[in-house]
């Protein structure tokens, strides 16, 4: 049996797994279906699901609802008040549960408060999304992500600050070097 911590304002419906030392604060609400991972926290007035998957070591701030059709996997990091969406054209009298979009959030990558993140898009790994950008299309790992709708401007390393390069493209931070090739990112990591 898990163990896992939940305030007395917030509900955790049947049908749902969570994991060791997982913290889901006031007002947040985990539907039917949900799996969230071990040493998750969960900030005051969240939604998670339905039949949502959350990795293990995601922490998701104040304010922030996802919707069916959200994956995230280990170490993602949701700022306050970031927006997911999961129809691309909306409309409140016409259902479209069945067009749903699958949103992927890779491993490690971080977004930053009131972003919105547009369905249908897969966010790669360790990527940082500065706050208030919209992402509309999917987004290379390492890529550093600004502005509406949002553009790279540079790329991070898994330490989350930006890289500087230097005459060779190579960068290094403390947890790999990375090499820049053709407009996309080598990393090694360090053992």
């Amino acid at each position: 049996m898990s163990s896992f911590f939940a305030h007395e304002s917030a509900y955790v419906d049947d049908n749902v797994q969570i994991g060791d030392n997982t913290k889901i604060w006031h007002f947040s609400h985990i539907l039917s279906g949900s799996i969230i991972g071990k040493k998750c926290s969960f900030g005051q007035n969240c939604v998670v699901g339905p039949n949502v998957t959350i990795g293990n070591g995601v922490k998701v701030q104040n304010n922030i609802s996802v919707y069916e059709g959200v994956e995230v996997e280990d170490d993602v990091f949701l700022g306050p008040s970031m927006v997911f969406t999961n129809v691309i054209n909306p409309r409140a009298f016409i259902v479209r549960r069945d067009e749903f979009k699958k949103t992927l959030l890779k491993k490690g990558c971080s977004i930053g408060a009131n972003a919105t993140v547009v369905c249908g898009v897969t966010i790669g790994e360790y990527a940082l999304i500065g706050s208030g950008a919209v992402i509309n299309r999917d987004v290379k790992p390492y890529a550093l992500m600004v502005g509406v709708p949002a553009k790279r401007i540079g790329w991070v390393g898994i330490s989350g600050n930006t890289l500087k390069f230097n005459s060779d493209n190579k960068a290094e931070d403390e947890f790999a070097t990375y090499e820049l090739v053709d407009e996309d990112l080598k990393v090694t990591k360090k053992q």
